[in-house]
This record gives structure tokens, sequence and C-alpha cells, in this order.
């Protein structure tokens, strides 16, 4: 059964870090290109961040470009997302999601891709 489940959430103070986790079973990481997306309360799901199936290329929302860092690491099948500067505005339920249709790119929509996970919280506060 293909999974993919993120990790790495929680609270922390406005400026502060973390570090997503999207780690996969079930399959190999390597075939896919994955995103990370996130919803906040009231607000329709946005792109955060992507990164192709060998890592060559990455993609950023503007919101998050200079603070967000996507990369991955197949050999652990796991795709990280380092977050620095955080503002309360990326508070959101942050998911990542693999995709079997993207080809030596990836893309900021949630369209083109087919599997995802069950999210984790991160709350920005003081």
């Amino acid at each position: 059964q293909l999974q993919l489940v993120e990790s790495g959430g929680g609270l922390v103070q406005p400026g502060g870090s973390l570090r997503l986790s999207c780690a996969a079973s079930g399959f190999t990481l390597d075939y896919y290109a994955i995103g990370w997306f996130r919803q906040a309360p009231g607000k329709e799901r946005e792109a955060v961040s992507c990164i192709s199936r060998s890592g060559g290329r990455t993609n950023y929302a503007d919101s998050v470009k200079g603070r967000f860092t996507i990369s991955r690491d197949n050999g652990k099948n796991t795709v990280y997302l380092q977050m620095i500067s955080l503002n309360p505005e990326d508070t959101a339920v942050y998911y990542c999601a693999a995709s079997t249709r993207l080809f030596g790119l990836c893309v900021l929509s949630g369209y083109e891709y087919n599997y995802w996970g069950q999210g984790t919280q991160v709350t920005v506060s003081s």
C-alpha cells in the first residue's frame, strides 16, 4: 500500500524554524516528483514547494522563497522541507504529495499529484 507520512510539525515562535519530513512506505520515492502543500483554516490549499524526481529542479511559491528549502534523500526515501523565519501566516496543515505524472520537473499544482499524506500541523505563534 502506497503511503506518505509527514512529520516534524509543531508549535514555533515567529522567526523560528522547523524541518518537515515526508517519508514514503510501500513504494520508492525515486520515481516520483514530490510537492509540499498547505492549508490554513478557512483558506484554499496552497502549493508551497516541489522537487523533481532527481532533485535537480525545485520550485517555490513566492510567499516562501528565500525562507523554505526543499530537498530529498532518495536513500532514506524521504523528502524534507526546511522552513526558517517562520511567521504566523505560515500556520497551516502541511501536506506532501507524490506525482507519477511529472518527469524531470515539478509543478506547483495539486492537480498533478496523485498520492497524498495526512498532513502535519504547523503553528507559528508567540
